[in-house]
């Protein structure tokens, strides 16, 4: 889906019509369609044919262009399609080719770093209710989103370390998880207070999946039936933005890790 937004992207920018690039390419507008449809794929010859024609020079984006079209990945997120929402997959899928990832979390710690039971009861708390084998889908899916490794930094406000999604324990649990957590070489965890002045960013909630190249990055935002996927250079530029200045504003490494080993005991 992100390779045919990108290409009717280029084709815009370029200002041809479909019609005008299937007749470059010599194939009908029909095939076009489909390709900027993600309904058909594309081979790495026609993609740097297509891209010529767009005048396209950027080379790094165009091999990560041609990456994304000839991979024939089938990930483990696989053996879920048709059991779970699609956008479970897509998420999946987007962090298992992420160079990077930069999460801002208000009212709940992320997926990537929940315990079971922190997030057994986060999904039991979905209306409608899940039946006992959605909810252990959704539990499992998660737990196993888990085994991938790469640099990730976590902006998280003290109401998402306060706010008791289960019991006092499932909350203890937790608290305890996030510092074992951010002691990993990869991974860059900051607190932001309540007692912090001035924060009008609390709404803030976002994940940022850093691509191949930064015009291939993407944000996901919550929405009430899903996942959004965010991927317009203007506002993965705010975005980019907006994560540096909620960062700035946190504590530090150290300092969030004595804030969180603080309501950890006063549990």
């Amino acid at each position: 889906m992100r390779l045919a937004t990108e290409l009717r992207r280029l084709r815009e920018a370029a200002g041809l019509t479909s019609r005008q690039a299937a007749a470059l390419l010599g194939v009908s507008p029909a095939q076009i369609t489909h390709i900027e449809s993600a309904l058909a794929g594309v081979s790495e010859q026609r993609l740097r044919r297509l891209v010529s024609h767009y005048a396209c020079t950027d080379e790094e984006f165009i091999d990560a262009l041609v990456a994304m079209a000839t991979d024939r990945t089938r990930g483990w997120w696989e053996e879920y399609r048709g059991l779970l929402p699609t956008s479970f997959l897509d998420l999946s899928e987007l962090n298992h080719h992420a160079l990077f990832r930069r999460d801002v979390a208000i009212l709940y710690v992320p997926g990537l770093l929940q315990t079971e039971a922190y997030a057994r009861a986060v999904f039991s708390g979905r209306v409608p209710e899940l039946t006992p084998n959605e909810l252990e889908l959704r539990v499992r899916h998660r737990m196993t989103s888990q085994e991938i490794t790469l640099p990730y930094e976590l902006v998280i406000h003290e109401a998402a370390l306060r706010i008791r999604v289960g019991d006092r324990a499932t909350s203890r649990a937790q608290l305890t998880r996030l510092l074992e957590l951010s002691e990993a070489d990869d991974i860059t965890m900051r607190v932001i207070p309540f007692d912090l002045d001035g924060f009008a960013r609390a709404a803030s909630t976002m994940t940022y999946v850093g691509g191949p190249v930064p015009r291939l990055d993407t944000v996901v935002r919550d929405v009430p039936h899903g996942s959004a996927f965010i991927d317009s250079e203007a506002q993965l530029g705010a975005f980019r933005t907006r994560f540096r200045k909620v960062e700035a504003v946190a504590l530090d490494p150290a300092r969030s890790r004595d804030f969180i080993g603080r309501l950890a005991k006063e549990l």
